[in-house]
């Protein structure tokens, strides 16, 4: 199985980066790819911390302690320093608790100017968080990651509401802790990522992948994961409306992709995955079982060609 050109890992809390932490182990585990030998990785929120930990050079399954059938990691300071980066992010979730919820209309907005307008106009009402994401962008920083010209990570500027990709030509400078943390911190709950006369806040706010904005050309393969693309609707239950609304802006969005001939497989999360995840992203209960059911569908989409899969 090829490694694909470009990996994109979107926004999904804690349960959502244990979810695609453990789906590209169970591929690995079962296929030969290589999730740190792609040409480029693009990060929403908590896909961030996955994008810049494979940057770093870390295996997927080290995020996520002892795995059933799978090889231990070849080094253990390797999964030391993974087990950091899922430490913090957890930590970090479970203050977060449910303060993602209200603001997640406002990731499924026209991603055009008026989608801007509309962000900036939102995000001017709510305070500045006050949580710190600190120890995160530490153990960020530990990994050794660096912008080697792989990595692009989203966030918004909670000025103008507009995207911004950090990793990219003329993006701000600032480093991968720094662009983390900011593409992780939830309005009025987490503080706000400063640099340059600016404030930086969730990637999320803009869409849940950000895949269009993935660089490869004609030919190239995509492999997006999308871990809120598999919620559904469900009684008195904001985020079940998310996965319809999430499913079809990253659809959407691929379609920019599309248009330049790359060949894009957008993967959610299966029936047992979405089950095993439940509605409440950052309720860290259930990670265990999310894990195994991650991992069972990456060994079974490694059998079928990740390509292939709907």
């Amino acid at each position: 199985m090829r490694t694909p050109d470009a990996i994109v890992l979107g926004g999904g809390g804690l349960l959502g980066e244990a979810w695609m932490s453990a789906l590209l182990a169970g591929l690995e585990d079962s296929s030969e790819l290589d999730a740190r030998g792609s040409a480029c990785y693009v990060g929403t929120s908590a896909g961030s911390i996955v994008a810049a930990s494979l940057a770093a050079g870390l295996e997927p399954g080290a995020r996520l302690g002892r795995l059933p059938d799978l090889a231990a990691p070849s080094a253990e300071r390797s999964e030391e320093r993974a087990t950091a980066f899922s430490s913090a992010f957890a930590a970090a979730a479970k203050l977060a608790g449910a303060a993602a919820t209200p603001l997640a209309p406002l990731a499924f907005a026209s991603t055009a100017a008026g989608g801007a307008i509309l962000r900036r106009t939102a995000l001017r009402a709510i305070p500045d968080g006050r949580r710190s994401l600190e120890e995160l962008g530490r153990q960020v920083e530990l990994s050794g990651v660096s912008w080697d010209g792989r990595l692009r990570i989203v966030a918004v500027e909670r000025e103008s509401g507009r995207r911004v990709v950090f990793g990219a030509p003329g993006a701000p400078d600032v480093p991968v802790s720094a662009a983390v943390q900011a593409s992780c911190a939830i309005p009025g709950y987490f503080r706000p990522v400063k640099a340059h006369g600016h404030s930086y806040v969730d990637g999320g706010l803009w869409s849940p992948t950000n895949i269009d904005v993935a660089e490869v050309d004609g030919g190239q393969h995509v492999l997006c994961l999308n871990p809120t693309g598999a919620l559904r609707p469900a009684s008195r239950a904001l985020t079940g409306a998310i996965g319809t609304f999430s499913r079809a802006v990253t659809s959407a969005e691929a379609l920019v992709l599309k248009n330049r001939g790359a060949i894009v497989t957008t993967l959610n999360p299966d029936a047992d995955s979405a089950a095993a995840m439940g509605a409440n992203l950052m309720d860290a209960r259930p990670r265990q079982a999310v894990i195994e059911a991650g991992l069972a569908q990456g060994r079974r989409l490694a059998a079928e060609d990740w390509r292939s899969a709907a």
